[in-house]
């Protein structure tokens, strides 16, 4: 398996966890690691300039969107320099972008290109309407993108062993063919983990089935069944320390479901303390 990696950077610290786990997880798969770093449009055209004259009673001056294009243009070299170097130090010659537009917009359209994206769950802007967790740019990359996305922590930790949350559902077989994959070549241990959410038993059903599968790899794979609710019994195993990786099938439910039920996959990520890689 040979990996073209994107990470999207906005200079923050939580981007730059994501470039570690890159630079960690690169020279297990031979991967080669795109830089990308997108200037909102918003923030040169958009109605946040405008608000923000409105409320010091000043009208832009005529240059006065220039000038801010030109400011960030300057930021985002100065960020893509800083994300070169670090490669660099790390035997690395990572290529780098700059772009202009809506930041999950491009970013998915730059994942076309590539095969995974690392990203910070929260980035430099989270606060903001647009930025930060799930809901914004970290959600609407997980959903359009149809490619792999490892969503880091706010700290980073070598990554020795893995885990897969298991419920069948065709999100959850790709899920598992990808970390069957994974764990062969990187020679990760890996913990399949089915839950029995109800009175009908499943588990083992589900254990059978990704046993079967398991099979086909030379993965050193393990099987558990937990009891429970699934969003709690992954946290708690994950916060057991069991595992550095968690590999999930993203949104198994419609959109309609999650709006009464909440997404187990939303609320993982929230809380994970370990880089959650999600497959759609």
């Amino acid at each position: 398996m040979k990996m073209k990696m994107l990470i999207p950077t906005d200079g923050s610290d939580n981007s730059n966890i994501a470039l570690e786990y890159g630079i960690y997880i690169a020279p297990k798969f031979d991967a080669t690691i795109t830089g990308l770093h997108v200037i909102d449009v918003s923030l040169i055209q958009g109605p946040i300039i405008t608000d923000i004259s409105g409320a010091v009673g000043m009208p832009p001056y005529d240059g006065f969107f220039e000038a801010i294009e030109t400011s960030l243009n300057e930021k985002a070299q100065f960020i893509l320099k800083d994300f070169q170097q670090r490669c660099q130090k790390n035997g690395f010659v990572a290529e780098v972008k700059k772009t202009i537009g809506k930041i999950d917009q491009i970013i998915v359209e730059e994942a076309q290109r590539a095969d995974v994206v690392l990203m910070a769950k929260k980035g430099e802007h989270f606060h903001l309407k647009e930025g930060g967790l799930l809901g914004s740019v970290a959600e609407a990359v997980i959903r359009h993108c149809g490619k792999p996305v490892m969503v880091t922590p706010e700290k980073f930790h070598e990554i020795e062993s893995m885990g897969i949350a298991y419920d069948g559902s065709e999100p959850a077989k790709k899920a598992l063919k990808l970390s069957l994959e994974i764990s062969s070549q990187a020679a990760w241990p890996l913990t399949v983990i089915t839950i029995n959410t109800d009175a009908k038993n499943n588990a083992d059903k589900l254990c059978t089935e990704a046993e079967e599968l398991a099979g086909r790899y030379s993965a050193d794979c393990e099987m558990i069944i937990l009891q429970g609710k699934e969003s709690e019994e992954i946290l708690k195993f994950i916060r057991e320390g069991a595992v550095e990786l968690m590999v999930m099938g993203a949104y198994g439910h419609n959109r309609l479901r999650e709006l009464f039920l909440g997404s187990t996959t939303t609320n993982v990520i929230r809380k994970s303390s370990i880089p959650v890689l999600l497959t759609r």
